[in-house]
C-alpha cells in the first residue's frame, strides 16, 4: 500500500479542522465583544491575574490542539506517498505516531462541545452593536427600493452608508426624500437592525 489513502485521510481531517480553528477564532471573537457570554463554574480559575475574568479557555484549549494536529497531518501527507526506491522504510517511525495527531483531534473536538455547553447569547451587547449600527438595512432598503424599481438603489445607498457612522434619522430622511408611495415608505421605515435578517433564516433552515 503506496500510503495514498492515508494522505486522503489526512488531508480530510486537516480541512475538517482547518473550519473548526476558524469557528473557535470567532467564537473567541465573540466572547471578547460580549456578544457570547460564558457561564462560570465554580472552583475554575478564570485568569492567573485577573480573577473576575471568565476566560474562553476551551476554544482556545481546542485552537492550539488542532493546530498540532493539522501540522502532524500535513507532515504524515508530504512524508508518506515517497519511499525512496520503494525500499524506504523510515515510514514506520512515522505511523508510530498517527495516534498524537488522532489525539490531539479528540482532546479539541471535546474542548469545542465542552465551550458551546456554557455558552450564550450576549443579548444586551448584541441590542447595543446593532442600536450602534442602523446601516445594516441598507441591504434590506435598496432591496425594496430595486422591487420597486427605484432609480440606483444601491449607489444611492453606498453614497449614503459607506465609510460613515449613519443614524436612524439619516435614514429616516432618506427615506422622505424618495418618491414612493406612502405605504412603500412606511415598509423602509419599519426595517430595524434588531429584527432585520434578510433570507438569514431560509438560508440557515435550506429552505427556498
Amino acid at each position: 500500500e503506496p500510503h495514498d489513502s492515508y494522505a486522503e485521510i489526512f488531508d480530510a481531517l486537516r480541512r475538517a479542522n482547518t473550519v473548526f480553528v476558524a469557528f473557535c477564532q470567532d467564537m473567541w471573537r465573540y466572547i471578547s465583544a460580549e456578544l457570547i457570554v460564558q457561564r462560570a463554574v465554580a472552583g475554575e480559575v478564570g485568569s492567573s491575574t485577573m480573577p473576575q475574568k471568565v476566560n474562553p479557555i476551551h476554544f482556545e484549549n481546542a485552537e492550539g490542539n488542532l493546530g498540532l494536529a493539522n501540522a502532524m497531518f500535513t507532515f504524515f501527507s508530504s512524508k508518506l506517498p515517497v519511499s525512496r526506491l520503494q525500499r524506504d522504510l523510515s515510514d514506520s517511525t512515522v505511523e508510530r505516531n498517527f495516534g498524537a495527531a488522532f489525539g490531539h483531534c479528540l482532546v479539541a473536538y471535546k474542548a469545542v462541545m465542552t465551550g458551546l455547553s456554557r455558552v450564550s447569547v450576549g443579548e444586551d451587547a448584541a441590542r447595543r452593536e446593532l442600536k450602534a449600527h442602523p446601516e445594516v438595512v441598507a441591504e434590506g432598503l435598496q432591496t425594496i427600493l430595486r422591487r420597486e424599481k427605484a432609480a440606483e438603489p444601491y449607489e444611492r445607498l453606498s453614497k449614503l452608508t459607506r465609510g460613515r457612522r449613519v443614524t436612524a434619522g439619516d435614514l429616516a430622511g432618506f427615506i422622505d426624500g424618495l418618491k414612493l408611495k406612502p405605504s412603500v415608505k412606511a415598509e423602509l421605515k419599519r426595517l430595524s437592525p434588531l429584527t432585520y435578517t434578510g433570507l438569514a433564516g431560509k438560508l440557515a433552515s435550506g429552505r427556498r
